[in-house]
Order: C-alpha cells, then sequence, then structure tokens
C-alpha cells in the first residue's frame, strides 16, 4: 500500500524542467516512457507482494489444520429457573 501512495512520488522522475534565464522561459516536458517504466516497475513489485501475502496466508492455514485437526464440539444447554425470559420460537 505504501508503494501505491509513494508512486506520484516516483513520477516526478519523468518530469524534466528546463529553464533559459536569456529568454526568462521555463519548460517543463514529461517523458511518458520513464513514466511507463515506473508504473510497470510499481505494478509488478505490487503484484510480487500479493504473490508472497497470498503464499504466506496458505501455508498458515495449512500448519493451522495441521495442528488443529478436527474437532467434536458437544454442547448440553440446560437452564434453571422459570421459562418467563425464555426465548420461544
Amino acid at each position: 500500500m505504501r508503494l501505491l501512495i509513494a508512486a506520484p512520488l516516483l513520477l516526478l522522475g519523468a518530469c524534466n524542467v528546463d529553464r533559459d534565464s536569456g529568454n526568462e522561459t521555463t519548460t517543463l516536458s514529461f517523458n511518458e516512457a520513464v513514466a511507463q517504466n515506473t508504473l510497470e516497475d510499481v505494478g509488478n513489485t505490487a503484484e510480487n507482494i500479493g504473490g508472497k501475502i497470498a503464499n504466506e496466508a496458505e501455508q498458515t492455514a495449512a500448519k493451522v489444520e495441521n495442528r488443529v485437526g478436527d474437532v467434536d464440539v458437544d454442547v448440553n444447554v440446560t437452564r434453571n429457573g422459570s421459562d418467563e425470559h425464555t426465548n420461544h420460537q
């Protein structure tokens, strides 16, 4: 997530600013190839991180399943007292 927040800052590398003191002009240009490469790198990194998270989740689930196994639960609930507060369906 932090990587996606940083993407606009990384795109600043695709901007070029040229100042011509003689003509008192400033030229701003944007290199689309650099921007596209930066975005592809961000996308690839995000995809890799997502894959690692999914793999870790699968491994953790397998460990929990192996550790816990099957659990049988028997519940017998009795209540002493009157039925005035009992939920009747």
